[in-house]
């Protein structure tokens, strides 16, 4: 696979971009949203603020503190339209881990009872939540023991939570698909399942037949592009899972490229860039799963699309992060709706220099338009 290098702006360009977008708050329609991910309740961080092993819900407290606070005390104040965060809300239950519902309930205490965000109107900013390959996990089983062997609660939370009017008790992953899409200020936010596999494109088609082919669209979802094949239902015996093969059939498309769960996904892959190219208004893809800040562009396993793709860290898994705890990062993404300029930039939230808990990381711009 290959990527196209995205060059970072200065940090002078920063300072300026950060002053510009400011002016144009007052006189542009402006959408600001927070984006995080992989959040992982159940698990501890071994050092944290000089502590060690820091359950997750003390360090997510922190992220989300940090996320009041600095949309709070900035000048102008920066409205926020939205928090997204795409996924494994809970850990998989393997041994020594909490079950989904207990990690579901510090996730609830987190970020919808501690979360004070706001809109520029003054009211409450929304929460759009999508499920991660670990919720999934739980709900359906593993291939290894879990314990308990299932616990839909994250899925079922996340449900609820996205569709107030349809509320589940129970979760089917064939009948309570997690994906929707929100129109805001112009711009088609699209909310999938795990991954862009053919079952969340039929959906998508469906959901875009109706927008305008200059309405911008992004999409969010926890997998990469260039997806793993265990994600796809199992192709061998019984199609089940099971400790042998390791799939884990968190998606409903059917692996095509082999039997083997280490090998490669180019059919699905080209799958979905085929239905980049026939929807080109399809601007941006967010994602998490790998856990670390990375502006990158996805071609493709034919090199025959151009698409930007956003993965931000993870605050309990962090590739970076986990090690160097001042580059546990979130995304500040702001879309000037008039110009079709989005910038994203990265909130270091725990850098802790001179005096500061935050600032700011990298930074790049895209064209919508």
């Amino acid at each position: 696979m290959k990527f196209k290098s995205i060059r970072l702006l200065s940090i002078l360009s920063l300072l300026l971009l950060v002053g510009e977008a400011s002016k144009a708050q007052m006189n542009d329609s402006i959408i600001n949203f927070l984006f995080t991910s992989d959040v992982h309740f159940g698990l501890t961080k071994e050092q944290f603020r000089g502590k060690e092993n820091v359950p997750a819900k003390e360090v997510d407290m922190s992220m989300m503190q940090i996320m009041n606070q600095m949309t709070a005390s900035s000048s102008p104040k920066i409205g926020i339209d939205a928090l997204v965060i795409t996924g494994d809300i809970a850990n998989r239950m393997e041994k020594g881990i909490q079950s989904a519902t207990a990690s579901w309930n510090q996730f609830k205490e987190v970020f919808i009872d501690n979360n004070h965000l706001i809109k520029s109107n003054g009211t409450k900013s929304e929460l759009w939540v999508v499920p991660g390959n670990h919720d999934m996990s739980n709900a359906i089983g593993f291939h290894r023991p879990m314990e308990p062997k299932k616990d839909p609660a994250s899925m079922i939370g996340i449900y609820n939570l996205m569709f107030p009017t349809s509320q589940i008790s129970s979760f089917d992953s064939s009948l309570a698909r997690i994906h929707y899409s929100r129109e805001v200020k112009g711009v088609h936010f699209i909310f999938l399942s795990l991954y862009p596999d053919s079952a969340e494109r039929v959906w998508m088609e469906n959901d875009l037949k109706n927008i305008k082919k200059s309405t911008p669209v992004l999409l969010f979802a926890h997998s990469i592009p260039d997806v793993e094949p265990r994600f796809f239902q199992n192709p061998n015996g019984l199609h089940d899972i099971n400790e042998e093969d390791k799939f884990e059939n968190l998606v409903p498309e059917n692996y095509k490229d082999g039997k083997d769960v280490k090998g490669e996904t180019i059919i699905e892959q080209n799958g979905f860039a085929d239905f980049i190219i026939k929807h080109p208004n399809i601007k941006v893809y967010f994602h998490g799963h790998e856990n670390w800040t990375d502006y990158y562009q996805y071609t493709g396993p034919k090199n025959n699309i151009d698409l930007t793709c956003i993965r931000t860290d993870s605050p309990m898994k962090g590739r970076i992060s986990l090690k160097d705890e001042k580059k546990l990062a979130f995304e500040l993404i702001s879309i000037n709706t008039n110009s079709g300029l989005l910038t994203v930039k990265e909130v270091l939230w725990n850098a802790n220099e001179n005096g500061q808990l935050w600032k700011w990381g990298q930074m790049a711009n895209y064209h919508l338009k």
